[in-house]
């Protein structure tokens, strides 16, 4: 039988379970991907504010 292990979220290689990635440069891999996310979600949520700001003041607008 094989020992028990787990596959790196990265490469998908096998490794021990106690450790979270293969080798520093898929955790790097991962970090870079995760700070990538991080910035796709800010710019989202900044472009929906504005949306939504420019919704209401064009439904001010009408009303004035």
């Amino acid at each position: 039988m094989t020992e028990s292990h787990k596959h790196c979220p990265i490469c998908g290689t096998p490794m021990p379970l106690d450790e979270r990635f293969c080798s520093q440069k898929c955790e790097n891999i991962f970090l870079e991907n995760q700070r990538r996310v991080q910035r796709s979600k800010r710019i989202f949520y900044i472009i929906l504010a504005i949306f939504v700001v420019v919704c209401i003041l064009i439904i001010l607008r009408g009303k004035i």
